[in-house]
């Protein structure tokens, strides 16, 4: 079923008809403001080509021209949206498998909130008006590349990373060749490790052991500094030090919002709480799990006068709330997550501190986080699973509630333990997965709690299939 999830539409591509995708796009086109212009960008998915058209035939049967930056991280497509005033379109489904895509929408400001989320529900709901497939689409290609580099390159110098030598883990991102560029406009050396003509559903917040082993091999093999990558279309960085280790997103966050000199961080309640251990901010707002809830939050934190605000998700991608000044050079805000600003800020503070990353990342307080997924879980039985947690219900070992010392039911439920370790679950909001999250103060201990954590929800799971399977027999009744 198509639907919004923490971030934008997303679904089957079997279920991204034309007509849908249409309905979307009018439905979209008729809350937001616009002067006759709609900027869309796409990821490198098989399906998202397609899908484009049907975006371009829905603006142009309203009388909009369609400006094409084609195949584009999903940030720059919202820097070009910001310069031309505009609204936009991403055609992506992030990190989830090839079999699903969806629309990421931006107003000329920045991400679309929540409330214009179910004021284009309601108006895709509405629409009743069939699929529109033109002879002759109005649609003109734009550069967004080139601006998203220059706005680092500017910032940054070109010498931010000279000498170190790094490499660009492409695999499909969609910015796989412009990391490369970036790379060496800051004066570092990139090399190119497993480019894929097949779709990779990369997720940097929950890396699976075989991509962890090829991250290690490449780092050995090509004698790297460091290792970065995104997810598919570019809002989440991912990058790992010279032992092949990823360093989490919201660990890289931190250093990064440091170096540009941040005051006030937004983050979700999900976040490593390495940024409260740190003080090295005035003040750190947590939020729901979701870009948009991150905006939310860092307009509310404005709104109570605090300024230098930036905000970030678990899986690093970065908001700029604000224009930074360094060495008298500027970048504006930016406000949609960015894989750039935390992988380039983090490599450039380590390389100022004349510190390894691996050494420069270890200088932050030890609270270690590990996360996972149980993948295609229905959405019922995760939320049953969380509602046993919330009521009580002893359905976890070593979740038993003299061990839980207080909860935090800003989304999903957030357990602190008494040992000072912390346990997270939550059903992902745009895929049918069932999302884990710990924080303890090794990383060992850590892994094994995570992995302790899976195998019980992974129980739990099974134990509700087979009790759906029995329900659903004849004669039975569910109560």
């Amino acid at each position: 079923m198509v639907k919004f999830g923490t971030s934008g539409v997303r679904g089957l591509v079997t279920e991204l008809t034309p007509e849908v995708v249409q309905r979307y796009v009018r439905a979209f086109l008729g809350v937001v403001s616009h002067s006759g212009v709609l900027v869309i960008g796409q990821d490198l998915r098989p399906s998202s080509s397609d899908i484009a058209r049907s975006v371009s035939a829905a603006a142009n049967a309203l009388g909009l021209k369609v400006r094409d930056c084609g195949q584009v991280p999903t940030p720059a497509l919202a820097l070009a949206a910001e310069a031309l005033g505009a609204p936009a379109i991403m055609v992506t489904g992030s990190h989830i498998p090839a079999d699903r895509n969806g629309l990421k929408f931006y107003r000329a400001d920045g991400e679309i909130t929540k409330e214009d989320e179910a004021s284009v529900q309601a108006g895709f709901e509405r629409d009743p008006a069939p699929d529109v497939s033109p002879d002759h689409l109005d649609v003109t290609p734009h550069d967004a590349t080139a601006p998203f580099l220059a706005r680092y390159a500017d910032f940054f110098g070109p010498d931010a990373l000279g000498g170190l030598r790094i490499g660009v883990y492409q695999h499909s991102s969609v910015a796989r060749d412009l990391l490369m560029d970036l790379i060496r406009a800051l004066g570092g050396g990139a090399v190119p490790l497993g480019r894929s003509r097949a779709f990779v559903p990369v997720d940097t917040e929950a890396v699976d052991p075989e991509t962890r082993a090829l991250l290690r091999d490449w780092v050995r093999d090509n004698a790297l500094d460091a290792l970065v990558s995104t997810d598919g279309d570019a809002d989440r960085p991912m990058l790992a030090d010279a032992s092949g280790k990823v360093v989490p997103g919201d660990i890289l966050s931190v250093p990064a919002a440091r170096f540009i000199g941040v005051e006030t961080i937004v983050t979700p309640v999900s976040s490593n709480t390495v940024v409260e251990a740190t003080g090295a901010f005035r003040s750190v707002h947590r939020t729901r799990i979701g870009s948009p809830f991150v905006i939310a939050g860092m307009s509310e934190a404005a709104s109570d006068g605090h300024d230098r605000i930036a905000g970030y998700e678990a899986n690093g991608g970065f908001l700029l709330g604000f224009e930074a000044e360094r060495n008298g050079r500027t970048i504006a805000p930016l406000m949609t997550r960015d894989f750039a600003l935390p992988i380039l800020a983090t490599l450039a503070a380590a390389k100022e501190g004349s510190m390894s990353l691996s050494a420069f990342v270890a200088d932050l307080p030890a609270r270690f986080v590990a996360s996972n997924r149980l993948q295609e879980v229905p959405k019922d039985i995760s939320d049953k699973l969380v509602g046993d947690l919330k009521n009580g219900v002893d359905v976890l070992p070593n979740l038993s509630s003299g061990k839980i010392t207080r909860t935090d039911l800003t989304d999903g439920i957030r357990m602190f333990l008494a040992d000072g370790s912390i346990v997270h679950v939550r059903p992902s909001g745009n895929a049918p997965e069932l999302r884990c999250y710990v924080e303890a103060g090794t990383e060992r201990a850590a892994t094994e709690l995570l992995d302790d954590m899976l195998r019980h929800m992974e129980a739990y799971v099974m134990k509700r299939r087979t009790i759906r399977r029995h329900l659903a027999r004849p004669g039975k009744n569910a109560s």
